[in-house]
């Protein structure tokens, strides 16, 4: 991505209080700061554009300003990530100069910037509406567990696939990998906006993922391919993980 091109993109990155298996979760310490500012600070990392936070408690909010970082409250009753960050973007950038919006989860304080980088690469191509991740499935317990989501897609290099479905299934059948799908998105501005608008759809309410609704909506999701899964923190055992990569990292 150009320089000329940074102005067009925005990182939202929401985070939420409720959490009943972490409670308090964008808060808790790693190394010294908040979580939710340890995401902020990988994306600042990325060099990809502007950084907002969304955010939906005032302990948050000051949490995230008082690092330096911007930051945006909206409602707490969104049933998904992408109104929140719909509802975001409409307060941070009213005159519509955003193009491309990407979704960093506020739970991924240990997310390598070239990660959040590759996530935009599809979108070089016009006629995708959306890009993702994924990474190719290695443990075969994962290829089995529902909790792992599945990416089924046609190749479009070596390192991309136009995704033609999401599951939690193993799938496709036969010989060949598996591809565990990443939970960052970046999309176009006009095709958030359109995913917004739409009613949860029949497939994504019957395998609760919601990138199916953009599927079953005629709209274009292309996969790019990497290296490793970022780890997302659900649980006091990952926030201890985290806490040894970054402290890691520091020395």
């Amino acid at each position: 991505m150009n320089n000329s091109d940074l102005g067009k993109v925005l990182i939202l990155i929401p985070a939420r209080m409720a959490s009943t298996r972490l409670p308090g979760k964008p808060l808790a310490d790693i190394c010294g700061l908040p979580m939710i500012v340890q995401v902020a600070k990988r994306a600042r990392e990325a060099h990809v554009g502007r950084i907002v936070v969304a955010v939906d408690d005032q302990r948050v909010f000051d949490a995230v300003a008082d690092a330096g970082f911007e930051v945006v409250m909206t409602r707490q009753d969104h049933q998904s990530g992408s109104d929140r960050i719909h509802e975001a973007l409409l307060a941070v950038d009213p005159k519509g100069e955003v193009e491309i919006v990407v979704n960093v989860q506020g739970d991924l304080p240990t997310i390598e910037p070239e990660t959040i980088r590759a996530a935009l690469r599809p979108l070089d191509n016009p006629q995708v509406d959306i890009a993702t991740l994924t990474v190719e499935i290695s443990d075969e317990e994962e290829k089995t567990n529902p909790n792992v989501v599945k990416v089924v897609g046609s190749a479009v290099s070596d390192s991309r696939l136009r995704a033609l479905y999401f599951t939690r299934a193993t799938a496709p059948y036969g010989k060949g990998p598996l591809f565990h799908h990443i939970g960052l998105y970046a999309y176009r501005r006009a095709a958030l906006e359109r995913f917004v608008s739409l009613p949860p759809s029949p497939l994504e309410k019957r395998e609760s993922l919601e990138q199916l609704r953009a599927l079953e909506a005629g709209m274009r999701i292309d996969v790019e391919v990497v290296r490793s899964i970022p780890l997302g923190v659900d649980t006091p055992a990952d926030l201890e993980k985290a806490r040894r990569l970054l402290a890691a990292r520091a020395n």
